[in-house]
């Protein structure tokens, strides 16, 4: 499975926007091509070498989530997983094959919208110490993993390297506006809730993601990835124990093994083992198939 990783992408004639951790954007004039690579970080550092298969799991959960809440809010989709890409990069389409997303041109919004519905993560480090996630009360007693009595909307800001950081909703007010933040939260919590129903019905806790959207022609709409293992957490409901951290379906080979390591967890990045390499390809695959009910 390693001789197929997509690390890096230049489309030659084709102007490159940005590259993000994962993401190469490009600019087909009145639209965007979107491109998830393979490429893997833990502890905000790029790994040397990726996860085959990686980045068309991502895009094809990001397809699935948006036909799911299209009847919630408008997204950025211009083409659906199975069309032709447009002409500009149609001779690429054997190296991009179904990792591909022709989108809108949108603003995105300064901020990540987060919803946490169980205490994990930088949450439960916080609350350990106060009491609160991004500021927000919690009742006493929870512990690591607890479900929150309702899911909370946590913002924080967008790093382009390092840690995104928690912000309050005040804050976030400052960012991008009291009317938009608003509108934000609303949607991201009802579509945090409608893709934890979902996936809770084949086995899967969503603990909690990172939503993002985008004006474009003035209206909110979402953008970007949805609901998958990178910007959620997925826990096997069957292995749930609050208490302590749980199994999950995205990085955690990749952390434990991390972690086994004398490494300070600065650039760059040690060389993933082969075997850490392919448990965690496939754990991308096995949340895709369950959760959509799809064939990978």
């Amino acid at each position: 499975m390693t001789g197929n990783t997509l690390l890096q992408l230049d489309l030659p004639g084709v102007s490159k926007v940005r590259s993000g951790k994962v993401r190469e954007m490009f600019d087909l004039g009145d639209r965007l091509l979107m491109v998830a690579s393979d490429r893997i970080s833990a502890y905000d550092v790029v790994m040397p070498n990726g996860i085959p298969l990686k980045g068309e799991v991502l895009t094809m959960f990001s397809h699935f989530w948006f036909a799911q809440f299209s009847d919630v809010v408008p997204n950025h989709l211009l083409a659906g997983a199975d069309e032709p890409l447009p002409e500009a990069v149609r001779d690429y389409a054997e190296q991009i094959g179904r990792r591909a997303m022709v989108v809108k041109k949108a603003q995105p919004l300064a901020i990540e919208c987060v919803v946490r519905g169980y205490l994990a993560g930088s949450g439960w480090k916080e609350y350990q110490k106060q009491g609160t996630v991004c500021g927000i009360a919690l009742p006493d007693g929870l512990k690591n993993s607890s479900q929150l009595p309702e899911p909370i909307f946590t913002p924080a800001t967008k790093a382009e390297e390092g840690h995104d950081e928690n912000i309050s909703f005040e804050q976030a007010v400052e960012i991008v506006g009291r009317d938009i933040v608003e509108q934000a939260r609303e949607l991201s919590i009802e579509l945090y809730q409608r893709g934890r129903d979902h996936a809770a019905k084949k086995g899967i806790i969503i603990a909690d993601t990172k939503f993002e959207f985008g004006l474009f022609d003035g209206e909110l709409i979402l953008i970007d990835e949805v609901l998958t293992p990178d910007s959620s957490r997925f826990w096997p409901a069957d292995l749930y124990a609050p208490g302590k951290s749980q199994p999950s379906f995205d990085k955690q080979f990749v952390r434990d093994y991390l972690e086994t390591l004398d490494w300070d967890k600065n650039p760059p990045g040690p060389d993933l083992p082969n075997d850490i390499v392919q448990k965690t390809s496939e754990k991308y695959i096995e949340a895709y198939t369950q959760i959509t009910g799809l064939v990978f």
